[in-house]
């Protein structure tokens, strides 16, 4: 039976989803640069136009936790013009916002008296624009200071996750959102698998809400561990929006085991040139009532066609005979250039149809961006003498976007193992893709770390304290992690006599894979570095002597580092030592005067069953389009609740 034919429009609550929008990505490629927040303002528009009651985003709303301006701006700029105004929310606030809306202003933003709010927007964090620093805040956090978002589903602690929904009415529908913001795979997987995940229902009538649920994180077994199992989340959602994933599966899927759906929207900007960033890029609006929902699918328009091609040149007849002779790379150019011109044309077609007749048949398409992948393993007796990567693809300098990696060229894997006395180095094609301006440091850490080894220090964790150097500017990753590592090898050859000199080696790479399979796993955590400051000088003028943070004797350091540094810096030299990192207690929290609203509380749920373990081997994927290019916790609930009361409290304009 049709639950809705009870429910009027009135009781229809419309919600516009979209996630991974990563607004600033390439902001300073001369083709690229406005790609990002261009597509962005063109989801914010439809979500103005078609007059939704609100917007969900699940995630990664900026490439970078630490945006540029011109990134911030245009974010700021298309809220602004988007989602504020006169017209009315209708969207009442049933749950105490404290508790979802951590900070100085606990409450939602429509109901703030002092700005005008029409379409509130609803986000998580993803693990591109995730809290650092000093008092670990996000940008997310900034923007909901500023009143143009709503911050929730905050992660604080990784092993032990507590997730209580924002709870929302209008008219006769009544919405239980929850959110979980990304917490690193390992470490959710396990989290989930100890049963340290508590998730929180509505408690009345909880069979007549409609569960919906954002979360930001894997879905596919890249490894083990490295994922989300749909059946570590509880049956009761309804719905769940699938963030972090960049491949566009829009229609909602049903799962017959947990009973719910999954819509995984995708990213709104390509960020890498993989066979999955090439699907039609769309946005939905859902309309919930009661207990049932219906997704509208928008295909974006303002998004550059991309379209990648895998090619092998020994499956082609002539270029079999091609590879016999000596000298045959015009012959192999001229064979690719046609392939490329030929997907040019294909990217061309393909954004006129997206346009829908809006726009002038004259009109010049947007440059595209074309991924030609060419296996080039020749027939023996053969080879083929390809161009030069970067060489190749600058031919297309008017034509397409990415004029630097065009082609990717790479041989079939075969079985046989480096020999140690070869250089420990990448091969050359792979070192030629590397030196392009759009690799990603986990990319090329990974390939340098696959010719040569590392024998003390745990591979994995190294790859990850680069990224947080590179991608986080954290200035103290590295030394963190050699610390850590090198005070682990310490301890566990020290704590065992049995070790003799000759046995050194072999017990020093036992302790390093132990070391790795507890980063895997999620047992080891990556170490935040906190240093305190002295008192500036009274006398000091940081315009002539300098920031006073940066200066060598600024740093608080333990007694054994402050007689090492008196040792070292003897009258005679002007000795500096390594800078100090800022950084500042966290504040605490402000317990300011909640908004006026009314409240309701939440009933506990029984712990879901251990989650099964079949779920970390089947169809473990080994390739597929995550917003890193391929780049915690679980359930319960809460004490009865007090009846609810409708708001009455009015916006003040």
């Amino acid at each position: 039976m049709d639950m809705t034919d009870k429910f009027t429009a009135a009781d229809t609550i419309r919600i516009m989803v979209s996630t991974d929008n990563h607004v600033g990505y390439g902001e300073r490629d001369p083709n690229r640069g406005d790609d990002s927040w261009t597509t962005f303002d063109e989801i914010m528009t439809i979500a103005r136009e078609r007059d939704v009651d609100m917007v969900l985003l699940a995630g990664d709303l900026f490439h970078d936790n630490k945006p540029s301006r011109k990134a911030m701006y245009h974010v700021m700029s298309s809220l602004r013009k988007n989602c504020f105004g006169e017209k009315p929310c209708e969207l009442e606030m049933l749950s105490d916002a404290s508790e979802a809306f951590q900070g100085a202003f606990n409450h939602v933003n429509y109901e703030d008296p002092d700005i005008n709010v029409a379409i509130p927007v609803f986000s998580i964090h993803g693990n591109h624009d995730d809290p650092t620093g000093d008092g670990h805040l996000a940008s997310l956090d900034l923007l909901q200071m500023a009143g143009m978002v709503n911050y929730y589903g905050r992660t604080p602690e990784s092993d032990n996750i507590v997730i209580k929904p924002v709870l929302l009415q209008k008219g006769r529908t009544k919405l239980a959102l929850y959110g979980m913001s990304n917490v690193r795979d390992e470490r959710m997987f396990r989290t989930f698998r100890d049963q340290k995940v508590k998730f929180y229902q509505p408690g009345t009538q909880t069979g007549d809400w409609f569960n919906l649920m954002s979360v930001h994180q894997n879905h596919h077994a890249y490894t083990e561990t490295g994922y989300l199992p749909e059946n570590f989340l509880p049956s009761f959602m309804d719905l769940v929006i699938w963030g972090h994933e960049h491949e566009c599966l829009i229609n909602p899927r049903y799962n017959p085991e947990q009973t719910f759906h999954v819509m995984q929207p995708g990213s709104s900007v390509a960020t890498s040139l993989m066979p999955g960033e090439a699907v039609p890029k769309h946005v939905a609006i859902l309309s919930i009532t009661g207990k049932e929902f219906k997704s509208e699918p928008i295909r974006l328009k303002t998004v550059r066609p991309f379209v990648m091609r895998e090619i092998s040149l020994q499956d082609d007849a002539h270029m079999r005979k091609v590879a016999m002779k000596d000298d045959n790379r015009a012959e192999i150019t001229r064979y690719l250039t046609t392939v490329v011109e030929d997907m040019i044309r294909e990217a061309r077609q393909t954004w006129r149809e997206a346009q829908e007749g809006d726009t002038d048949e004259h009109q010049k398409p947007e440059l595209p961006l074309i991924r030609l992948r060419v296996e080039y393993s020749a027939p023996e007796g053969g080879r083929f003498d390809c161009e030069n990567p970067q060489r190749f693809s600058n031919r297309f300098l008017e034509k397409v976007a990415n004029v630097n990696d065009v082609v990717q060229f790479h041989r079939k894997k075969t079985g046989t193992s480096r020999k140690k006395e070869q250089p420990d180095m990448p091969e050359e094609a792979v070192l030629q893709q590397l030196t392009l301006d759009t690799v990603k440091v986990e990319k090329l850490v990974k390939e340098f770390l696959t010719a040569q080894s590392l024998t003390i220090l745990p591979q994995n964790a190294f790859g990850d304290a680069v990224s947080q150097f590179v991608n986080k500017d954290d200035k103290h990753a590295m030394e963190a992690f050699v610390n850590d590592s090198l005070a682990s090898q310490l301890k566990h050859l020290l704590g065992d006599a049995s070790v003799e000199d000759e046995d050194m080696a072999e017990a020093m790479e036992g302790v390093k894979t132990k070391l790795e399979e507890s980063w895997a796993q999620g047992t080891l955590k990556r170490t935040v570095r906190k240093d305190k400051l002295k008192p500036k000088p009274a006398n000091w003028d940081s315009d002539l002597d300098g920031e006073w943070a940066a200066q060598p004797g600024a740093l608080v350091r333990s007694d054994e580092e402050a007689a090492d540094e008196e040792e070292a810096t003897q009258p005679k030299a002007k000795a500096t030592r390594g800078r100090g990192g800022k950084a500042r207690k966290a504040p605490a929290r402000s317990t300011a005067a909640k908004a006026k609203q009314t409240t309701l509380s939440f009933s506990q749920t029984p712990a879901p069953s251990q989650p099964r373990s079949t779920a970390t081997r089947a169809g473990r994927k080994t390739a597929g389009p995550s917003e890193d290019e391929i780049s915690d916790d679980d359930d319960d609930a809460f004490e009865p609740p007090p009846t609810a009361s409708r708001s009455a409290a009015r916006r003040k304009f």
